[in-house]
C-alpha cells in the first residue's frame, strides 16, 4: 500500500481540479466535496440528492450522514464554493439519484477503487505523487491547519484519538521533521 500525502501546493491543487474538470463536472465535484469535508471516500461515493436537497428541491443547510467506517454521526454546512457548484450539479436530479454513478447500472455509485483511479490517472496528469483517495481528507485537513491552527478542532473533525495523530496524518509533524534537519547543522 502506497502512503498518500496531502497536496501542500494550492497552484498544484488548482492543477489537479482543471484536471479532473477535463474528465467532467462528476470527478471535479467528488475531489471537490473530499477537499472541502474531509469526509472518506466511502462516504462521498454513497452521497445523493438526499443528502444535499430537501423534498422541495432547495438546498439544505447541512449535510449529515452516518460515517461508514464509525457508524457515528458526521454534520457539517456546505462552504460557499460547493455549495453553488452542488446546487448547479443537483438541480435536475431525481430523489434519490447518487451524486457520483458510476456508468455501469441505472443508479449505482461509482466505487472506491474507481474514485481511486480517478485522482491518481489525473494527478499523474500534473506530476503530483504520493496521492490517492485520502489526499482529499489529508490536505483538507493540512490546509484547515495551515489557516486556523486548530488541531483540536481537526482531532473532532477526523474523529482521532490525539493531536498527535491529527498532526502525523495531516503531514505536519514530517513538514516539522523536515525543517528541524533544513535548520540544523554542526
Amino acid at each position: 500500500m502506497n502512503y498518500v500525502e496531502p497536496i501542500r501546493d494550492r497552484e498544484k491543487l488548482e492543477e489537479l481540479k482543471e484536471e479532473l474538470k477535463k474528465k467532467g463536472t462528476r470527478d471535479y465535484l467528488m475531489f471537490l466535496t473530499g477537499l472541502n469535508s474531509g469526509m472518506r471516500v466511502s462516504d462521498i461515493v454513497r452521497l445523493n440528492r438526499d443528502d444535499i436537497r430537501n423534498d422541495d428541491n432547495s438546498m439544505k443547510d447541512y449535510i449529515t450522514i452516518v460515517e461508514q467506517k464509525t457508524n457515528k454521526i458526521k454534520k457539517f454546512p456546505l462552504c460557499n464554493n460547493l455549495r453553488e457548484e452542488m446546487e448547479k450539479y443537483t438541480r435536475n436530479m431525481n430523489k434519490g439519484e447518487y451524486l457520483f454513478k458510476s456508468r455501469k447500472g441505472k443508479n449505482k455509485p461509482i466505487t472506491t477503487t474507481q474514485a481511486y483511479r480517478i485522482i491518481v490517472n489525473a494527478g499523474e496528469k500534473v506530476g503530483i505523487k504520493n496521492i490517492g483517495t485520502h489526499t482529499m481528507r489529508k490536505s483538507f485537513g493540512y490546509h484547515h491547519y495551515q489557516q486556523f491552527k486548530d488541531v483540536a478542532l481537526l482531532q473532532n473533525i477526523f474523529n482521532h484519538y490525539s493531536p498527535s495523530t491529527t498532526l502525523r496524518y495531516i503531514g505536519i509533524n514530517q513538514d516539522n521533521i523536515d525543517l528541524g534537519y533544513k535548520n540544523f547543522s554542526l
